[in-house]
């Protein structure tokens, strides 16, 4: 059987694995399966229901859903037909929404609830190409254009009896350079750039990453990353081809239960889960009593040694190894059993790793194979390996992708993988490419051993904790339009939340004290009461309403002076130096985001 299109992935799948436990998911407090056949009747019948209402190659197909197993059928049906899958992220609003689906053409949109379904409600009228919503949970409002999935998927059930043939025949018209995905990144002007990714560039990168790790059927991964976000889209294609169950977690703030519940094998995750587990386990730590906590530390200590003379091919000594074994015992057995007890290993992704928590992790005997990529990469350009890994990189270069570096120290690509270029936007296309080289946006260097290490960002776009990308410069020229805010410089970018450097307006600040009577001597006094704090903070939410959750600023500190040319601050043309100012200004940043992970 080929392996040229996703399709094709997935039909392998089902001609060699039939597992009573293909998908997994939570209702009503328990953890149901959903078995490969009945997996694979339901796309088929969505694929044929679908074709009827009129769907083609090429034809823009929207899903707005949080993850759940109707995700993955109504994309493999989408992908049957030859269309092309538009992911929207569940937690935006519907004006963000309204260009995404306007901008694609999306003739067809999944939506997972009512709430949901209200938000294309609301913008219905600015969507011209719209002619059909399928609604996967609920009971929809008596209207046409609505219609329930369960309807759906009974008339594909229908078609399928016609003609049974009908799936495989759609299948078979999909062809390798089809496109099978247009996923919306924010760019650093703020206007998201649709990623045009064919079956293809997700293909090249699904097999390469099946030569690396070694995944079957015996493997139980949990999800909980959005399947809007390529990482974890990938990630399941791969576990789907490699007969894997996906267990869906219910929530990101579930997966703690969630690792109880099923006891994953895998879990494709992005730093900040790391660093909440950390978190947690300082707590337990601090908390116990003064032996325990001794003991702990003491376990915790030895663990990192033996990581670190065994990654450096040192000799560990008797002493050592007994020590990291009592450890192992009484310490890192009980961090196992909180992760499910048969966990073998994390891939982590979306946002820079930090090394110490690596290293951290590792003494503890839990593997986190980090890796990088892009959306325009499908994701993965390099990861650490099983036997073949270091801290403080990314990894090597998969197979078949290629990597330089330019003379200005950027990260450059090429490779199956690489996108076919953003949707109606022929410019950027162009911006985004030196020769067949992509230009990744971000600063490293290949060591001796052929590992890529990425140092620093080369533009503007943050890529915070969680692997959600936020153009700084749409925030700031929102809130500079407040009148209590001359300048504002939006952080974030590695970190779990989006956070502000503030420049307010004294006159105007001044004025709003004196109403309130609050009382100060002199205006850094002021700047400094927690009232002014918290005005500013509702000053900013009033004026971000229309911004998705993860783009909200949630702290801020207030500067007394605006930036200036003079201190190097800002550009001759009055552009902020991100990077001097982050510097000028780090004290202040590491307070917004304390308390910060300190390395045991």
């Amino acid at each position: 059987m080929r392996r040229q299109s996703i399709n094709d992935l997935f039909r392998y799948a089902v001609s060699h694995y039939d597992k009573p436990n293909a998908l997994m998911f939570k209702r009503n407090g328990l953890y149901e399966s959903i078995p490969s056949r009945k997996f694979h009747d339901m796309v088929k019948q969505t694929a044929a229901a679908l074709a009827e209402l009129g769907i083609r190659k090429g034809d823009r197909i929207g899903i707005l859903s949080e993850n759940r197993p109707e995700w993955a059928v109504a994309d493999l049906g989408i992908l049957a037909n030859g269309a092309v899958n538009v992911p929207v992220y569940a937690s935006l609003p519907s004006n963000q929404i309204e260009y995404l689906a306007q901008h694609a053409g999306v003739r067809l949109i999944f939506v997972s609830t009512l709430a949901q379904l209200e938000k294309i409600l609301q913008i219905r009228r600015a969507l011209p190409s719209l002619e059909k919503i399928v609604l996967l949970d609920g009971v929809p409002p008596p209207t046409s254009e609505v219609t329930p999935f369960c309807n759906l998927i009974d008339s594909g059930r229908v078609l399928l009896q016609r003609n049974p043939s009908i799936y495989e025949e759609l299948c078979e018209k999909v062809k390798p350079d089809d496109l099978a995905s247009i996923i919306y990144t924010s760019g650093t002007t703020g206007i998201p750039k649709g990623v045009m990714l064919s079956h293809a560039n997700i293909v090249s990168n699904v097999l390469s990453c099946a030569k690396i790790f070694d995944i079957d059927s015996s493997d139980l991964v949990l999800t909980f990353l959005p399947l809007c976000h390529i990482f974890e889209r990938m990630a399941d294609y791969l576990m789907i081809y490699c007969g894997a169950t996906i267990a869906y977690a219910e929530n990101p703030e579930a997966v703690p239960q969630n690792m109880l519940d099923v006891r994953p094998t895998i879990v494709p995750s992005v730093p900040r889960l790391f660093e909440k587990m950390y978190l947690r386990l300082m707590d337990t730590i601090n908390s116990s009593s003064p032996l325990k906590k001794r003991f702990m530390r003491w376990a915790i200590a030895i663990g990192r040694e033996f990581s670190r003379r065994t990654l450096a091919s040192k000799q560990v000594g008797w002493s050592l190894s007994l020590k990291n074994r009592v450890a192992s015992r009484l310490v890192f057995s009980k961090l196992a059993a909180k992760l499910g007890g048969r966990l073998r290993f994390f891939i982590s992704g979306g946002a820079p790793l930090d090394e110490d928590l690596a290293e951290f992790y590792h003494g503890l005997e839990v593997l986190i194979f980090e890796g990088y990529g892009l959306t325009e990469t499908s994701p993965v350009i390099a990861v650490n390996q099983p036997n073949q890994f270091k801290f403080g990189s990314v990894g090597k270069p998969i197979d078949g992708v290629e990597v330089t570096i330019a003379a200005d120290g950027e990260i450059l690509t090429r490779g199956p993988s690489v996108m076919l270029g953003y949707y109606r936007m022929e410019e950027e296309t162009r911006e985004a490419f030196e020769g067949d080289w992509l230009r990744t946006g971000d600063i490293g260097f290949l060591d001796e051993d052929g590992f890529l290490h990425v140092t620093d960002r080369k533009k503007d776009l943050i890529v915070t904790a969680s692997g959600k990308n936020v153009a700084p410069q749409k925030i700031e020229g929102v809130l500079k339009k407040c009148p209590y805010l001359l300048n504002v410089v939006a952080i974030g970018d590695r970190r779990p939340y989006i956070s502000a450097l503030v420049v307010p307006n004294p006159e105007k600040l001044i004025e709003y004290a004196r109403e309130r009577r609050l009382i100060f001597r002199t205006y850094p006094e002021l700047l400094k009461k927690p009232e002014i704090n918290q005005f500013l903070l509702g000053q900013i939410a009033s004026h971000m309403s229309n911004f998705a959750h993860f783009e909200q600023v949630r702290r801020i500190a207030l500067l007394e002076k605006d930036f200036t040319i003079d201190a190097g601050e800002l550009t001759p043309s009055l552009k902020v130096r991100r990077r001097v100012v982050e510097i000028k200004y780090r004290d202040m940043i590491e307070e917004l985001y304390a308390p910060v992970y300190q390395p045991t």
